[in-house]
């Protein structure tokens, strides 16, 4: 019998990670396709879930409509489930000139993963869980499956330019995710949802 695996992926942490090597045009990412290509034989994909945020910007009126464009098309994909945080404006102030100002800063992304990481671990969903995260706030979570569940692995996969000591000793496994299979894991440029209507890849990700 195959290993059942779940993928849990850090939307914001991901896309900062491909954003900080300047991989605008993997933007346009299957996660799904992504995970199953980390599989070993003798695994089974069961589960992806993906964990983000609905953002805002005044500066680029157009992110928000590049960021529903791209959760609409991995809403097409099977097995895939989308759990939203929100962000939340939070005072910033300069130690140097005294200046404050208000700063979006993304809220319970990482209690969604944890909770769902020890839910699934209580309800054997998984053998293996794929973490795709560079936040060292999922080091408590991931100790607690190692410590009550002896049978079953996290593995953590740090998205580009992304790492955490603390994850990777926490961790049964962890590995950086590598370019060729990010860029072999793109949707297709035109994605078509259940009612016929077509999305089209954002022209500022190619």
């Amino acid at each position: 019998m195959r290993q059942r695996v779940i993928a849990y992926i850090d939307g914001f942490n991901l896309f900062f990670g491909l954003k900080s090597q300047g991989w605008r045009r993997y933007y346009w990412l299957d996660v799904s396709k992504l995970a199953q290509q980390l599989l070993q034989p003798n695994q089974l994909l069961v589960e992806t879930k993906y964990f983000t945020s609905r953002v805002t910007s005044a500066t680029d009126p157009q992110k928000p409509k590049r960021q529903n464009t791209y959760l609409e098309a991995l809403q097409t994909l099977p097995n895939l489930k989308i759990f939203y945080g929100h962000y939340l404006l939070e005072p910033r102030h300069c130690k140097t000139c005294g200046a404050i100002w208000q700063k979006h800063a993304e809220k319970m992304t990482d209690v969604n993963i944890a909770t769902e990481l020890i839910t699934d671990a209580f309800q054997n969903r998984f053998d293996t869980a794929f973490l795709m995260s560079g936040d060292s706030d999922l080091t408590a979570p991931i100790l607690s499956i190692q410590r009550l569940f002896e049978d079953k692995r996290v593995v953590v996969a740090f998205p580009p330019g992304r790492y955490s000591a603390a994850l990777s000793n926490a961790a049964t496994a962890c590995f950086h995710l590598g370019r060729g299979k990010i860029s072999a894991s793109q949707l297709p440029e035109k994605v078509c949802k259940p009612d016929g209507y077509v999305l089209s890849r954002p022209p500022r990700w190619m």
